[in-house]
């Protein structure tokens, strides 16, 4: 997959790229060693530097990046590893750097030799950017906003967009072969391929009512946990409060703490270190007592995960792709939506790579992206529904399944194998079926 972009023969003309975050930057990197020319489109004004701009207010919160997401980034960027240790972030072995709090007692930790790396998502998203961008047949125009699908006369097929930019008052035309819609969830393709006369997807929405509250600390370098990532997740339904503190550039730990179902962290100081006390870690109320805050407490709320299904659609207009948060937005406690956006991207590149025609991509892109976005689909909304409160489309046999599950999460606390099992599952490099192996069955049920 990791091509030459130079000297490289084109058979193909021109994609668009709607969204400059994260999921857009990655679908960028795929589509230019296919096409002769990409652009990216955004409507935030984009610097060249580490920041969270106004269209993405979840970025100032902690974000976990899982293995599988991290092993993907690398195949396409090779530097991105030291890139991301030359300014600061931390990269740990996953398992052995972990001290996570669930079920009464804390999972077992051990070297698994599976890399993760702990920055700020600006930083990660800037680094990512900055290879992309260097690229020479990517171009990002910014402050850019889309008005419209271009379309040809049967209304068959996208082939632009008509976009306007900050400060003018006059649409532009860009024609494409290929457009992708990574704008996340408030993507507007559910209206525009309506618009077209090829009805909206299906929606799944479970409501979680999740709340958090982020603050930023300073990180002693000789503390003993400044090399650790830590994780307080409830025993549901009778807890419902999480918490963690990642290291991060800067020589800083992130810190998030919140609930379910409208069980929110407060934003006044002194609610905000009593909620933390309340998660019972000593670890996490060390840091927040013990250290220099360096922000203000950053609030967020998020009301459900949404997922749209576009590969259950008959029809789906030629010439156009929607990718990400744009298909599918998970419940953020769980991390698993960096490494969603970049999995459908390494997709995206397959298909491409098998020569699928632009005309034909929709349909076998939908239903293999599907496929990927099942099994974090399948962890966070198993879990959602723990809680009584949570509403929606329910998974037939979920509440036996997390009878085992809960066996699962009180073996990691003292089984090293079980604990591996799980953590790949979370990780996204495994099924979840494979915790139902006979090896693993077994010692669940031992333990």
């Amino acid at each position: 997959m990791k091509q030459s972009i130079e000297n490289q023969s084109f058979t193909r003309q021109k994609a668009i790229v709607l969204g400059a975050s994260l999921g857009g930057l990655m679908t960028a990197r795929v589509l230019s060693q296919h096409f002769k020319k990409v652009i990216i489109i955004e409507k935030d004004a984009v610097n060249l530097e580490p920041e969270s701009r106004r269209g993405q207010l979840h970025t100032r919160h902690l974000h976990g990046l899982l293995p599988a997401g991290f092993q993907t980034m690398s195949r396409y960027f090779p530097d991105l590893k030291q890139a991301l240790v030359d300014n600061g972030a931390e990269v740990l072995d996953f398992a052995d750097t972990m001290v996570w709090r669930t079920h009464g007692g804390y999972r077992k930790s051990f070297n698994m030799n599976l890399s993760s790396v702990m920055m700020s998502r600006p930083l990660l998203e800037h680094l990512v950017r900055e290879r992309v961008l260097a690229l020479p047949n990517v171009e990002l125009l910014d402050k850019t906003s889309v008005k419209s699908l271009l379309k040809t006369l049967d209304n068959q097929s996208v082939i632009g967009v008509s976009v306007e930019t900050k400060g003018s008052d006059t649409p532009t035309e860009l024609t494409a072969d290929l457009v992708v819609d990574v704008t996340g969830r408030s993507s507007r393709s559910p209206q525009w391929i309506e618009e077209m006369g090829f009805g909206k997807p299906t929606v799944s929405e479970v409501k979680v009512n999740v709340g958090y509250a982020t603050r930023v600390f300073k990180r002693r370098l000789d503390d003993p946990l400044s090399k650790k990532w830590i994780l307080s997740t409830p025993q549901a339904p009778e807890e419902t409060r999480f918490g963690g503190a990642f290291p991060m550039e800067g020589d800083r730990w992130i810190m998030s703490i919140g609930g379910w179902h409208g069980d929110s962290a407060p934003l006044e100081e002194s609610a905000f270190m009593a909620f933390v006390k309340s998660l019972q870690m000593p670890e996490l109320f060390e840091i927040a007592n013990a250290n220099e805050a360096m922000s203000e407490i950053y609030e967020y709320k998020f009301p459900s995960s949404l997922r749209r299904h576009y590969e259950k659609m008959t029809r789906f207009p030629k010439g156009y792709l929607v990718l990400g948060d744009a298909v599918s937005s998970f419940n953020p406690t769980y991390g698993q939506g960096m490494t969603s956006a970049s999995l459908q991207a390494e997709e995206l590149d397959k298909l491409l790579t098998e020569s699928v025609a632009v005309e034909k991509l929709a349909t076998i892109f939908f239903k293999r992206a599907a496929k990927i976005i099942d099994i974090p689909w399948q962890l966070a909304v198993g879990e959602d529904f723990r809680y009584p409160e949570t509403q929606g489309p329910k998974p037939a046999g979920i509440d036996i399944i997390n009878k085992y599950v809960s066996r699962v999460h009180r073996a990691t606390l003292t089984d090293e194998v079980v604990c591996e099992a799980f953590l790949k599952v979370m990780s996204l490099l495994k099924s979840p079926t494979s915790l139902f192996h006979p090896r693993i069955f077994w010692r669940v049920m031992r333990a």
